[in-house]
């Protein structure tokens, strides 16, 4: 059995160690969010005091991080996720009087523009970013220099180079693995718009490890937590880190 205290790292990732690894995998939608998050961090300049739209914030953990950390003011936008739901998560945290939760639908977003001095996505981007005009959607709602990150699924080449989604990916995912791209897509795709800089554009180096540990933790500790989580691990450990990671990237809007 993987111990919930796997997921404990102050190694790798100091900051995200300090979160109860319970109380992680009891918020689960996606792998590994903080260390998603603390990586990604990295290659942006977030400072006490910015108002900083969390897009995509599920239930909620990033948002806390978010608040916690860096001292930001976080609205934290999910479509899937009630704003009742992610405030109570919040108000638990102690960070109610710094993050909002908003439900917001990513082509719909409810904010006026150049609001924001910092747009993050962890593990989100992948289901409505992918498309040629949604970053000069999005970026309307940065101010002039403002910070836009995501972390977000990838393979080390596009299915267009590959041919087809290879089998042990496609029969876990299916079709949703066409929108995980590689950094140098990214990069390319953000860079042609002439609306931002691109600052980082970057592999999470053993991206798929962290993804593995976290589907481990959770198969054992989640209440439907094998069934969910095998065909991952599965998924993970064929693949043995030859397609699979995660692409960080940031940029400023110009």
């Amino acid at each position: 059995m993987t111990p919930l205290n796997a997921l404990a790292r102050p190694d790798r990732y100091p900051l995200s160690s300090r979160y109860d690894p319970a109380w992680l995998v009891g918020l689960d939608m996606g792998p590994n969010p903080l260390w998603l998050l603390e990586d990604l961090a990295a290659d942006l300049d977030l400072r006490r005091g910015m108002r900083v739209l969390d897009l995509g914030s599920g239930r909620g953990a990033t948002s806390v991080f978010l608040a916690r950390e860096y001292g930001a003011r976080v609205v934290a936008a999910d479509w899937w996720i009630g704003a009742p739901e992610a405030a109570a998560v919040f108000a638990e945290a102690g960070v109610a009087d710094r993050v909002e939760a908003v439900r917001a639908e990513a082509h719909a977003l409810p904010f006026e523009e150049e609001s924001f001095d910092a747009i993050v996505s962890v593990d989100a981007f992948e289901y409505f970013g992918t498309a040629d005009s949604y970053l000069p959607y999005l970026v309307r709602f940065l101010r002039p220099g403002g910070q836009l990150g995501i972390a977000t699924p990838a393979l080390t080449r596009e299915v267009r180079e590959l041919g087809a989604i290879p089998d042990h990916i496609r029969s876990v995912v299916g079709w949703e693995a066409m929108a995980w791209h590689t950094p140098e897509w990214w990069r390319f795709q953000w860079e042609t718009t002439e609306l931002v800089t691109v600052t980082s554009a970057r592999r999470q180096t053993d991206g798929w490890r962290d993804w593995l540990l976290w589907a481990e933790v959770c198969a054992e500790h989640r209440p439907d937590g094998r069934a969910a989580n095998q065909p991952v691990i599965d998924m993970l450990t064929a693949d043995d880190g030859e397609l699979l990671g995660f692409a960080l990237v940031t940029a400023r809007r110009r």
